[in-house]
């Protein structure tokens, strides 16, 4: 089965369980609550459908993995959900943290209904998605239901973790390259590990298949973020839906910005001067690409990129479903947004 095969499976299902999920909000009197809710999904609103919902990326990872395991994947789709629903929890209140108008190419759920609400919408997503878990039970047995849930709930303290780093970042000066890979694995890494690790339990696989399903994740994700990274300042913001405003002008300490900085060069000395306006992001980004930021970041991503291949080579995937999952790194690994 190739990615193709397996989104055209796989994706309508997700949907489908995602709606049911939030519809335990769908009450008369918070009715435009609930639609706050579907409108951060992509479901209704101005420019709702497949660009506003996202790839779903997590999800699929999730199923995915289940079915590479030779087990069924209908039933660990309240796992699925349970994961967007976190990844969606996090991506709210993130565009408050970063002060972000865009998401998705529409207005943030701050900018269409203020903080207070967006950080209630964000709550109530996080639930959301510990009720999904217990939706497992009774296709799985309680201890592995348990389990799933202790996974879902460590990689959310992880999130936390990165969130903060990555908040505590943009006010020091003294970070390396190696305080990023600290942040990145809490931050975007920990969430995509724990999808393949959950669908590697649901899947019935071993602990030693299981572990090469997480480090997949782990991989994985340091190298979409690098690859995120490289977007956030070289990228082309019509096509990854984001604010306009670039990594450079947010003060954001990504892979290519710690890497200027450490080689203390023009760009680092522009830096140092205080903060970067918009008028000279093109300036300064052909700065860094000129000081070998861009190289180094595609080159980590490569890298990663490897490891993360390695990883589920050692997984041994069902040969019906690999297919669609090495795709997928190639999808993800070559993107544009």
């Amino acid at each position: 089965m190739d990615l193709k095969h397996a989104t055209a499976i796989f994706l309508p299902a997700i949907e489908d369980e995602l709606k049911r999920q939030i519809a335990r909000l769908d009450e008369a009197r918070t009715r435009p609550f609930y639609e706050m809710l579907t409108y951060h999904m992509g479901w209704s609103g101005q420019g709702a459908g497949p660009e506003a919902q996202g790839k779903r990326i997590r999800p699929l990872l999730v199923l995915l993995t289940t079915a590479s395991c030779s087990a069924p994947w209908q039933p660990a789709l309240p796992a699925a959900a349970a994961v967007e629903l976190v990844h969606n929890f996090s991506l709210v209140h993130d565009d408050i943290q970063d002060n972000s108008d865009l998401r998705r190419g529409r207005p943030t759920i701050w900018k269409q209904w203020g903080v207070p609400q967006a950080i209630n919408v964000g709550d109530a997503l996080f639930v959301l998605a510990n009720l999904a878990i217990l939706d497992l039970s009774p296709a799985f047995l309680p201890e592995t239901i348990l389990q799933a849930g202790q996974m879902l709930q460590s990689a959310c303290l992880d999130l936390t973790r990165g969130q903060f780093l990555d908040i505590a970042y943009e006010n020091r000066s003294d970070l390396h390259l190696e305080d990023y890979w600290v942040m990145v694995s809490g931050k975007t890494a920990a969430l995509l590990s724990t999808c393949c690790a959950l669908g590697a339990l649901l899947g019935g696989a071993d602990e030693e298949h299981q572990l090469a399903y997480r480090d997949f994740g782990h991989y994985l994700g340091l190298a979409f973020q690098a690859q995120d990274d490289l977007l956030g300042i070289w990228g082309d913001s019509a096509l990854t839906g984001k604010s306009a405003e670039s990594d450079l002008v947010a003060g954001k300490k990504s892979l290519p910005i710690l890497y200027g900085l450490q080689k203390g060069g023009e760009f680092a000395r522009r830096w140092a001067q205080g903060p970067i306006q918009a008028g000279e992001v093109p300036t300064l980004a052909e700065t860094l690409t000129r000081e070998g930021a861009r190289l180094y970041t595609q080159q980590v991503v490569d890298q990663m990129t490897d490891l993360a291949l390695q990883s589920l080579r050692l997984a041994e995937p069902h040969e019906d479903v690999a297919e669609a999952l090495f795709e997928l790194v190639d999808f993800l690994l070559n993107r544009q947004a």
